[in-house]
């Protein structure tokens, strides 16, 4: 049995805080803002994972109101999340995201985001798909307010 998932996360650009986006640290002058280390592309991995086992959400398993979550590394919850499918009897079948950040650029950072995830998931590289876009200067991530991420994740069971 094969299930589709749909993630979606935005989260705001801020001084004084890491940037942490697929699992690796991105040296770059602003981070965002989040209860946990706010990862916009494990997010909304961790998201579409769930929704495609009929799981809920991120904030159902981790909520933002949870001390135990505070400044987490979304590596972990996005560890928890895997197995969560795996307890239901699925695998990963692929995944496919998109970040959308006007800056910094992060098509040099795409193979060591594809690498941390592929040892945070126990999957091959080559079944995580990540691309990156702008927003052509247009909406809250075009004014470099925030960043968003996008994933769709195929899951089959047995």
């Amino acid at each position: 049995m094969l299930r589709v998932g749909f993630g979606y996360d935005m989260h705001q650009l801020q001084k004084g805080r890491d940037l942490w986006i697929g699992g690796i640290k991105i040296d770059y002058h602003l981070g965002l803002k989040g209860h946990s280390d706010a990862d916009v592309l494990i997010h909304a991995i961790c998201d579409a994972l769930l929704g495609a086992a009929n799981l809920r959400d991120i904030g159902f398993h981790f909520p933002d109101t949870s001390d135990e979550y505070e400044n987490i590394d979304s590596s972990i919850l996005l560890r928890k999340t895997i197995k969560l499918l795996k307890d239901k009897g699925y695998s990963v079948n692929n995944i496919d995201s998109t970040i959308c950040a006007e800056k910094p650029k992060l098509n040099p950072f795409i193979p060591a985001m594809q690498q941390r995830l592929s040892e945070v998931m126990g999957i091959d590289t080559n079944l995580i798909s990540i691309k990156a876009t702008t927003s052509e200067k247009m909406g809250f991530v075009g004014r470099e307010e925030g960043i968003t991420a996008y994933a769709v994740v195929l899951i089959e069971k047995g």
